[in-house]
């Protein structure tokens, strides 16, 4: 070996010693946010629509991205109880089911009951929370706390909060829906005023004025404004020594594609106020959908906006399943295309190429050093 050999080798080593691989940051604190039905097209056409461009949305500058493969146990569609469960649990399950295995029938047959990354926080001491502008027991935020093999219903998937498995339940649960939850709890012989003295936990009517006891908070709306939700979650949750997780939903299914499009637009804000707040260091970001949408932009206007003729079509009061304008075209179903990961902070590096959603909850499980229970045959 030349002495030019052994000085290039030399040179090699002491590049790498210089510059050695960065182990992934271990995450104190995880924060899920749930773009309800936001697919990669939602996001381009609010790209579009906010700013007249493609790509100018703040999560579409994360680092970190990936392909989510959001297919049920069977089939191609996937609603979002399967959707959400599979991320909660790393487990594929049917439309319907939540948070339960596939050996679940939907209505009439249980099926393994599967721990969720909630639970997990809550086994090791983390604080936990819950933000929608859904009901606080659709199936988005269900995943998270409760098991059912009907995403139905609510006034058994509502009650099991009250009844956690682990830890003392979820701390910070604000959504929507408490009309329609408390007719269903009436007609199991319950209520919201009967659980909350029961288990001495208030159930608050609106975000204003709700005081925490202790840290945690219950507020179960009529309507919730997701980002005043968020920001009062966090300020409860960022308190907590051991860290905490957090998942935010924002429903934006686009069937009138305005409003649908304008909450991926607010969600999108929501993400670029709160990453300003937390401390990346210790804190992995992440945005995903539990699936995508059809909505597809199939031109243009002259100038350049992306729903033009949308004033129009919603003049016409029509009740068609699919939705035509100019440059967009929506019909009213889920869709089957994966959907995007985004992820920054401590543990982002984990999320990039093609994944099944089973992933992201190792995704997270890694990012805090947390190993799964063994899997029960």
């Amino acid at each position: 070996m030349t002495v030019r050999n052994l000085v290039a080798i030399a040179l090699v080593f002491a590049a790498a010693s210089a510059h050695p691989q960065n182990k992934p940051r271990k995450a104190k604190n995880v924060i899920l946010f749930v773009a309800d039905a936001g697919g990669i097209p939602t996001l381009n056409a609010a790209s579009l629509y906010a700013y007249r461009a493609p790509q100018k949305l703040h999560i579409q500058a994360w680092p970190h991205v990936g392909l989510s493969d959001t297919s049920p146990a069977k089939g191609f569609v996937t609603d979002s109880a399967n959707g959400m469960s599979a991320i909660m649990t790393g487990t594929k399950t049917h439309n319907g089911v939540i948070s339960q295995g596939p050996d679940a029938v939907r209505g009439k047959k249980d099926g393994v009951v599967l721990k969720t990354v909630l639970e997990y926080a809550e086994e090791k001491g983390l604080k936990t929370g819950v933000v929608t502008d859904m009901p606080i027991t659709d199936a988005t935020p269900a995943a998270c706390y409760a098991h059912s093999n009907d995403r139905g219903a609510w006034a058994d998937i509502f009650t099991q909060a009250f009844t956690p498995r682990f830890g003392d339940g979820v701390d910070v649960m604000i959504g929507a829906g408490r009309n329609a939850i408390e007719t269903q709890l009436k007609a199991k012989g319950s209520s919201m005023d009967g659980l909350a003295s029961k288990y001495r936990r208030p159930i608050h009517a609106a975000l204003e004025g709700a005081a925490a006891e202790n840290g945690r908070l219950m507020v179960v709306a009529d309507r919730m404004d997701v980002r005043a939700g968020a920001l009062k979650a966090l300020d409860l949750l960022e308190k907590s020594p051991k860290g905490y997780f957090l998942m935010v939903e924002w429903d934006t299914h686009t069937p009138d594609p305005k409003p649908g499009i304008e909450r991926m637009v607010a969600l999108d804000k929501l993400i670029a106020e709160v990453e300003k707040r937390v401390d990346l260091k210790d804190t992995l970001l992440l945005f995903t959908a539990d699936h995508s949408f059809a909505l597809r932009v199939v031109g243009e206007d002259s100038e350049g906006n992306v729903l033009a003729g949308y004033d129009e079509w919603k003049a016409t009061g029509s009740k068609e399943s699919t939705v035509r304008l100019k440059s967009v075209v929506v019909d009213n179903s889920h869709s089957a295309e994966e959907v995007a990961t985004m992820a920054i902070g401590a543990g982002a590096e984990r999320v990039h190429g093609f994944f099944p959603n089973t992933r992201l909850f190792h995704v997270i499980m890694d990012a805090w050093g947390f190993r799964p229970d063994p899997v029960k045959p």
